[in-house]
């Protein structure tokens, strides 16, 4: 008989702490958002995604490294140059035959741009 008071006490500070929690969850959500306004963070974020940065942060291949990858000059850099650039360097590094993933990857986000 005892068990009946104990369980209706402790379902009542169960209730109560979810109480708390649903109200101070939310408030400092807006907290931390109104927080990351002022700090700038906001209009960082906006202006990475418009230099081609991902969620993860991280921004595309500048011109001048994706022409260095691909050893053509800026003059050089038609089309079709840029093309045969990349078969040749991509089938060279393949990892079957011993190349490396990361040139690999290299030159693909070179040959993107």
């Amino acid at each position: 008989m005892a068990l009946g008071p104990l369980a209706r006490i402790l379902a009542q500070g169960v209730v109560a702490g979810i109480a708390v929690l649903a109200r101070s969850l939310p408030a400092a959500y807006a907290a931390a958002l109104q927080n990351a306004r002022k700090s700038g963070a906001d209009k960082a974020a906006g202006e990475a995604a418009l230099k081609g940065a991902s969620f993860l942060g991280k921004a595309r291949m500048p011109k001048d490294e994706a022409l260095m990858v691909l050893n053509v000059t800026e003059h050089e850099a038609t089309a079709e140059a840029i093309q045969t650039q990349y078969e040749r360097y991509f089938e060279a590094n393949k990892v079957d035959n011993g190349g490396s993933f990361y040139l690999q990857s290299k030159i693909y986000r070179a040959k993107e741009l």
